[in-house]
């Protein structure tokens, strides 16, 4: 959510801001409708004033015995009513249309983003490591060693996967490395709900623009599309001692997105799922501790993907590229030599204080003072579905068996491959 006070104060500088993701004269119809909000609240204050003055003024002609007087002040106050009636219900109506319009706007980027409209304008940082060539895709390899896309599409539909003996195993072991990586990084385990309310979509930026890309239940709920969305909101209206600072919490959870728009976008294999596990971190920072903290929690997904020995990039991505909510993102992209490319594994976004305003939370300074919103941060540390796709194409042999990571051996029971046949050995 963006600050009307400083958009009234420079709205060529939010409009030249937002302009770079494609968002054109940003500001006009956001003022236009503040206007008309600031219109209806001076006449109600107009109009409440003077009914509270006319009803001091009975009792006094009242007291007088100047009984017209009162009888016109009465009559007045009758009518006030109404206006004040009236001048409520369009302040609601003004305050429902500026809400409306401010909440449909996307984070402004930082400075440092590099321009660019789409993908093309995404901007490589660094690479670790060196991609192996040539090699079978990863859905070949699984459905050799443990995947059952026709089950899962009998029980669920497309888009689904069902992963079976030790594919399952290691598809398990992936997430639990992970997460314990992370906690022992600083990361607060916790554990969430899956289903949440639409106030808490609303917090981290998923609706009113995004509702069709996640799943909403019969009462009402929204299954998550990532744990971003009930991490952030354990902070939601509240005030937060600034001594605390910065929460770091992480999460190992089912997600599912409706991959709206996806049609005929990966449809074979682990690449794109309704359903899917990822290790999600959150950060909840002070204004002068969110650019480092974005680069720490960019560093912790980072060596996930280096002890697992998988090869990797950083990309910035350009402006008219970034997440809705995000002022600022990071996408790490993973080899998959059976594909000849990198693909997305994490994205570690930079929002600013723009969920916390729609979240109403805020911290209180060291020493007192007035409370400030918070800025947050979140980021895939990973997803486990893509990192399985990973391991599997990185670590495949011409005899058909998988190489495993050292880091998982102890995971697996000492176990170094998976065979063949689909056996841990």
């Amino acid at each position: 959510m963006h600050d009307l006070k400083t958009l009234r104060a420079d709205p060529a500088a939010f409009d030249a801001a937002l302009a770079r993701r494609g968002v054109a004269d940003a500001s006009a119809a956001v003022l236009a409708a503040d206007a008309r909000l600031r219109a209806a609240q001076t006449a109600l204050q107009a109009a409440l004033a003077r009914r509270n003055d006319a009803s001091r003024a009975i009792g006094a002609a009242k007291a007088a015995k100047d009984n017209a007087t009162a009888d016109a002040l009465m009559a007045e106050v009758a009518e006030l009513k109404i206006v004040i009636a009236d001048g409520e219900a369009e302040e609601r109506e003004a305050a429902e249309v500026v809400d409306a319009l401010v909440s449909a706007l996307p984070n402004q980027p930082l400075p440092e983003v590099p321009a660019g409209s789409d993908e093309h304008g995404n901007v490589e940082e660094k690479r670790w490591g060196t991609p192996r060539n040539g090699g079978a895709e990863h859905d070949a390899l699984a459905a050799r060693l443990g995947s059952n896309p026709d089950a899962a599409a009998k029980v669920a539909g497309a888009r689904f996967m069902v992963l079976e003996g030790q594919l399952a195993r290691l598809h398990r072991a992936l997430g639990q490395f992970m997460l314990d990586r992370q906690v022992a990084a600083g990361w607060r385990e916790t554990v969430v709900p899956l289903l949440v309310k639409s106030d808490a979509m609303f917090g981290t930026g998923q609706l009113p623009k995004f509702a069709e890309d996640s799943f909403n239940t019969i009462d009402g709920r929204w299954l998550i599309p990532t744990a971003e969305v009930s991490l952030t909101n354990l902070v939601r209206e509240q005030i937060l001692d600034g001594e605390e600072l910065p929460l770091r919490l992480a999460a190992l959870t089912p997600c599912f997105r409706s991959e709206a728009g996806a049609a005929g976008k990966d449809t074979r294999g682990l690449i794109r799922q309704h359903q899917f596990e990822k290790v999600e971190l959150v950060s909840i920072a002070k204004p002068d501790e969110s650019d480092a903290e974005h680069e720490r929690m960019t560093r912790c997904a980072e060596r996930v993907l280096s002890e697992l020995g998988l090869v990797w990039r950083r990309i910035v991505l350009c402006a008219g590229d970034t997440g809705f909510a995000s002022s600022k993102t990071y996408d790490l992209e993973v080899w998959l030599p059976g594909q000849d490319r990198y693909r997305e594994i994490s994205s570690v976004s930079y929002c600013g204080d723009f969920q916390a305003r729609r979240m109403n939370a805020r911290y209180r300074p060291a020493g007192g003072g007035k409370p400030e919103f918070v800025h947050t941060l979140n980021g895939s540390g990973l997803a486990v579905g893509r990192t399985l796709i990973a391991v599997l194409e990185n670590g495949q042999r011409a005899d058909g068996s998988v190489d495993l990571p050292a880091a998982l051996h102890p995971y697996l029971g000492g176990a170094t491959r998976l065979s063949a046949e689909g056996r841990l050995v």
